[in-house]
């Protein structure tokens, strides 16, 4: 038989789609472990699409994307994220996804590492083994509220590095780190010559203040910042996404887009531009509706004797089970076998979170208290030190 390749055969797959799929085969089982927004997209966008097919947007775009769309984009990083730059230095891309990919593969080569935040999504990690680099994790633990430990980010730091990767609002925590947070995580790069990554697909989804991005507190000829439409406006399948980088590596990245996409969907950009440039109301009503389901799972656990530390964005919680679990993917699994409910297990996003489990905020304000309280009940039934430990699955690799 041909051989395949050795790095993806043993590359782990994402932990919280391993309970996504077991939860499809669950009948009315209640959702909290996808983060997808459960809002249609709005109108106004959807007939800009149908507008769009109609007039004949149907075939390649530039490379990079649509003029138009990296006009729009600009403004809105501007305004909202802090970059200063043009729409020649952006790159329309099929969600922050494959933005990200990009420039991990523009930026990352066999043998280098890449500062990864400890928990985080573990499609990071996924990436930096795809071109070869080595994903070292940084502690973001409980006890700072998820917040980075500078001390232990400074410990990981090797010859091999070349990155570091940011992100806030963050998944899975909903930390949004604050100016001084940015200005030392900026410093710390400048410091070892490093790029810094911005993921910030979550920032309109910020509740008590205004968002604050990296490329604001940074170097620009270090910076990359990567946004999306998908959660923003509920576009999770639209896929577009955009990325913001000096024009070295912005050649770069349109080179990998080149490759292995050719353009964005022309329709799909079509949408975007009425999203970006449309009414923002839609944007405020779903962020509202996250805010007044964070307080409401605050409540509900802390009704029942678990603490739960306040996201400041996104639309997730991670509820720390230190002092109840061992392992958090057994406790997932027997959740939603036995009460049909599915949560994402902490251990899916590294070993910090290993003994918690991230909440998405993604459902209606009855199914998100009905899941909750079976929760609840479930860690009352099971108890302290009921449940085996198992290694953490899918984060990145630690010193």
């Amino acid at each position: 038989m041909a051989q395949l390749a050795k790095g993806l055969v043993g590359m782990i797959p994402s932990g919280i789609r391993a309970i996504t799929n077991r939860a499809l085969d669950v009948p009315d089982s209640i959702r909290l472990e996808i983060g997808e927004p459960d809002f249609a997209t709005p109108e106004h966008i959807v007939e800009a699409a149908h507008r769009a097919a109609r007039d004949g947007f149907t075939r390649y775009t530039e490379t990079q994307g649509l003029r138009t769309l990296r006009e729009a984009w600009n403004d809105r990083l501007e305004r909202v994220n802090g970059v200063h730059t043009s729409p020649a230095n952006l790159t329309v891309t099929a969600g922050a996804t494959a933005g990200l990919f990009a420039a991990f593969a523009a930026i990352l080569e066999p043998g280098d590492e890449i500062l990864l935040p400890d928990p985080g999504w573990p499609n990071w990690a996924m990436m930096a083994r795809l071109v070869g680099a080595t994903p070292i994790g940084y502690r973001c633990p409980p006890e700072t509220g998820w917040m980075p430990d500078l001390n232990h980010l400074e410990a990981q730091v090797s010859s091999h590095t070349r990155a570091v990767l940011v992100n806030s609002p963050a998944n899975p925590t909903g930390a949004v780190l604050d100016k001084a947070m940015l200005e030392a995580m900026a410093e710390f790069a400048r410091q070892h010559d490093l790029w810094l990554i911005s993921d910030e697909c979550y920032d309109a989804i910020v509740f008590e203040n205004s968002h604050l991005g990296a490329a604001a507190m940074s170097d620009p000829e270090r910076t990359v910042t990567v946004v999306s439409c998908s959660k923003t406006y509920a576009m999770t399948g639209w896929r577009v996404g955009c990325v913001a980088a000096p024009p070295a590596l912005t050649a770069s990245i349109a080179k990998v887009q080149q490759a292995t996409q050719a353009s964005v969907c022309a329709v799909a950009q079509k949408a975007a531009e009425a999203a970006l440039m449309g009414p923002q109301d839609c944007v405020s009503i779903m962020r509202d509706a996250y805010r007044r389901r964070r307080d409401l799972a605050i409540t509900i656990l802390a009704e029942h004797g678990h603490l739960l530390t306040p996201p400041q964005g996104a639309f997730y919680a991670m509820l720390d089970l230190s002092d109840v679990l061992e392992d958090s993917t057994t406790f997932a699994l027997d959740l939603l076998e036995r009460q049909k409910v599915a949560v994402a297990p902490g251990s899916a996003f590294g070993a910090t979170a290993r003994r918690s489990v991230r909440i998405a905020l993604c459902a209606g304000d009855e199914a998100l208290s009905i899941g909750l309280l079976r929760l609840c009940q479930a860690l009352e039934e099971r108890g302290a030190g009921t449940i085996g430990a198992q290694p953490a699955s899918s984060g990145p690799s630690a010193r």
